[in-house]
């Protein structure tokens, strides 16, 4: 292990392939269709001399605008302009980059070359970074180490960069594939996962990989309650590995509550600790049933969607990751307004969710314009908090509504008979199909919810 107290040497050569960037430069003046195999792999930033980034670029637009063929000629007026080279001057190396290439048959080995010194010198400046800003006396480590670990994860995501693909090679490559894995022996690892609530799943057709799903509602409509229901039925129906990251509740709160409902005790007896010994019994038997589950629990405060994604891949193999709740994540940079943190937190959300190719789902408190709604309190899409953004960037956005909630506070006039219970599970957007409702009734004394046998078209 590296001694964490040396001094770093700020003499650091960065490394760079001068013959690869001359060669894949010459093989274009050589043959100008070489750009069709290099352009969608090779960036302009990707050349460390930048005279040689001056020269690609001049290629690509060249070979973006159609306006000529690529020519030295006309390459080294351009350079010429730019002040990298005189005329003359600029001409004559064009001529001995194109010279000194034997073969064109090479240019996307030469292309995979400056593509991996490229990434071995973002890492180099990336550390070099770290270090500086390590070294400061107002360095914050948690921050610090967040901005470290996304900005590597991003280097990583570069070099597994997929172009474009024809849509045939798509469809049998990827459409077809995924449809007889659905149909073959092991089709279940590749299903999307069960919420639980039947009538729930034909709307949205479970849980899919990579897929950002909201659930929101005003306070004590039962967002969390709801949550840990589907982080109960992920883990222990479907036999998957979830992780329920809470930043309003410790831990033990939420295993409480779990306890709870598996059981089939209400959730004040675990504080008070009045129980029977038939419900000692009850408890003892569910707390055997979580012994073989993978729900994890973590309570970390002020946590950042770069810290969760950390985490999450720490612990290798998730199928799910549950959030409650997005009102509390911390954004990584500061930003001029809560709008914007919150717009970068659910792009962050999402692409957490596409880059690990799991379902992430997340709770999200409504603003108070439910309350002042005339005589319809229900939740819609234009009442989620601080940002439109969070709207944009769910695949799925579904809203927890009880009458009862409005009952007496803000309606008082209301006098006909409600159902405390009543809970509608409202799928405001679903990308993947139909919106509508779902009844649902909620058992407060148990903090758990069950789908009302009824038949739906």
């Amino acid at each position: 292990m590296a001694d964490v107290n040396a001094n770093i040497s700020n003499s650091i050569t960065l490394p760079y392939s001068l013959e690869a960037e001359q060669a894949i430069l010459g093989a274009v003046l050589i043959n100008p269709d070489c750009m069709e195999q290099i352009v969608g792999k090779v960036r302009q930033e990707y050349f460390y001399l930048p005279q040689h980034r001056a020269i690609y670029g001049s290629m690509i637009s060249m070979y973006t605008g159609s306006k000529a063929k690529i020519d030295p000629v006309v390459i080294a007026d351009v350079l010429a302009k730019e002040g990298h080279y005189d005329v003359s001057g600029g001409r004559e190396y064009l001529l001995t980059l194109r010279d000194s290439v034997p073969s064109t048959a090479n240019v996307e080995t030469y292309a995979n070359i400056i593509e991996e010194q490229f990434h071995l010198r973002s890492l180099i400046v990336t550390s070099q970074s770290v270090i500086e800003q390590a070294t400061n006396s107002g360095a914050d480590a948690s921050a610090l180490l967040d901005w470290a670990e996304q900005t590597i994860y991003d280097i990583r995501k570069g070099l597994d960069v997929d172009g474009p693909r024809k849509i045939s090679d798509v469809i049998i490559n990827g459409v077809y594939d995924r449809l007889y894995k659905l149909t073959g022996d092991d089709k279940e690892q590749y299903k999307a996962i069960p919420t639980g609530f039947g009538m729930l799943d034909k709307y949205i057709t479970g849980l899919n990989k990579s897929d950002l799903i909201l659930i929101g509602a005003r306070p004590a409509m039962g967002k969390t309650s709801f949550a840990l229901n589907l982080a109960q039925n992920i883990t222990m129906i479907s036999k998957k590995k979830c992780v329920f990251f809470s930043l309003e509740m410790t831990k033990e709160q939420l295993a409480e509550r779990l306890l709870a409902a598996r059981a089939g005790v209400p959730s004040q007896k675990l504080r008070t600790g009045e129980l029977s010994d038939d419900e000692w019994i009850r408890l003892g038997n569910a707390a055997g049933e979580y012994e073989k589950v993978e729900l994890y629990l973590d309570d970390t405060s002020s946590i950042t969607v770069p810290k969760i994604k950390s985490c999450v891949r720490r612990l290798k193999n998730v199928d799910a990751v549950i959030i409650d709740y997005l009102g509390l994540l911390q954004s990584p940079t500061r930003k001029d307004n809560r709008v914007q943190e919150i717009a970068e937190i659910t792009r962050n959300l999402k692409m957490l969710a596409k880059d690990l190719n799991i379902p992430v789902i997340c709770c999200a408190q409504l603003s108070r314009g439910t309350e002042g709604r005339g005589k319809s309190h229900k939740p819609q899409l234009s009442d989620l908090r601080d940002s439109g953004s969070i709207e944009q960037d769910a695949d799925i956005v579904m809203f927890l509504y009880r009458e009862d909630y409005y009952r007496g506070e803000f309606d008082e006039d209301k006098q006909e008979e409600i159902d405390a219970n009543l809970t509608e599970l409202i799928v405001a957007k679903n990308r993947h199909g139909a919106t509508g409702t779902i009844e649902m009734t909620f058992d407060k004394e148990f903090t758990r919810f069950r789908s009302l046998e009824k038949k739906y078209e």
